[in-house]
């Protein structure tokens, strides 16, 4: 199954420069003193990636055809859509470590850089797995449809991040300080180095990152299996992921019906991957599909919590 890319080396630098050269300007220039994000600067990044993400869409469009255009639009639109899901993780995670708003982007930073890293080896080794073994598209659909139907029958439970068998073997083997560390990740005290709640809130946000990408890379490649498309439409719809989660956990818990939606989202892209060997779905009809699941079921969330105050985010435990 050949696998054809957009993508010259010269693009690839360009945009992982870019990539950097934005995370730079965050870290080093936005965020250089921490400050709890307030409503009015996470509504106004979340605007510039939204913006930054569809101008190069219209960059795509230019330089490679109205097809790839739409095809990096889609893989864009579902990948932002599945994250959502680490958005609610994002609430638990906070409140189970007592993490203070003012520390929680540093925790998000890093997090979403560990993101990157993982999603590419991930998105190079699918693509070039795809390239060798056509049949491995039919076990992606196949676990994408079974983890939909899981996930539409799986009852609400709470989650106790603090206590996965990960984060409770690091508590064996690491010393665990829960003085306040001005926002650091490791502390020295009496020549001895402690980890701090917030290093171990920063692995359960890339190990529940982990976890999604599971899901939400093999859907990408329903979409499209142009590594380049996968990999700029993945990486747009997770640097936005900070930002959207400052300005929506407050109301987050209203969107009582998005995981149902999700789960025929993941549903419907694991059938048409199962069927690409029958039918090849145009892409055009898998937006409007897409599209639609997600209106109703956010429509649906607010129609259901109308009149309701959203619950409030467990920021200090």
């Amino acid at each position: 199954m050949p696998i054809e890319s957009v993508g010259s080396p010269t693009l690839w630098i360009a945009f992982i420069a870019f990539v950097f050269a934005m995370l730079a300007l965050d870290l080093g220039v936005l965020h250089r003193r921490p400050h709890e994000v307030s409503l009015k600067e996470s509504a106004i990044w979340s605007a510039v990636w939204v913006a930054l993400s569809l101008a190069f869409n219209v960059g795509v469009y230019l330089w490679f055809g109205a097809d790839r255009a739409l095809e990096f639009f889609t893989a864009y639109l579902l990948e932002k859509a599945l994250s959502v899901d680490n958005l609610f993780v994002f609430v638990v995670v906070f409140g189970a470590f007592a993490i203070p708003p003012i520390h929680q982007h540093r925790v998000l930073f890093w997090g979403v850089l560990g993101a990157l890293v993982m999603r590419a080896v991930f998105i190079f080794a699918g693509a070039a797995f795809l390239q060798r073994f056509h049949w491995a598209i039919y076990v992606f659909g196949s676990i994408l449809a079974i983890t939909g139907v899981r996930l539409l029958l799986q009852r609400d439970h709470d989650s106790h991040p603090e206590n996965s068998p990960l984060i409770r073997w690091l508590k064996r083997v690491l010393p665990v300080s829960h003085e306040d560390s001005g926002g650091a990740f490791f502390l020295v005290k009496a020549g001895k180095r402690f980890v701090t709640p917030l290093f171990l809130a920063l692995v359960a946000v890339e190990v529940t990152d982990l976890i999604f990408a599971v899901d939400s890379i093999p859907a990408v490649f329903a979409v499209t299996t142009d590594p380049f498309i996968v990999f700029t439409s993945n990486i747009f719809a997770i640097l936005g992921l900070r930002s959207l989660y400052f300005l929506l956990a407050g109301v987050l818990t209203k969107f009582v019906y998005l995981k149902v939606g999700l789960s025929f989202v993941l549903i419907f892209v694991g059938a048409k991957m199962l069927l690409m060997g029958v039918y090849k779905l145009p892409i055009l009809v898998s937006l409007g599909v897409i599209v639609a699941i997600l209106g109703i079921s956010i429509v649906a969330s607010l129609v259901k919590t109308r009149g309701t105050e959203a619950a409030p985010q467990p920021q200090d435990g």
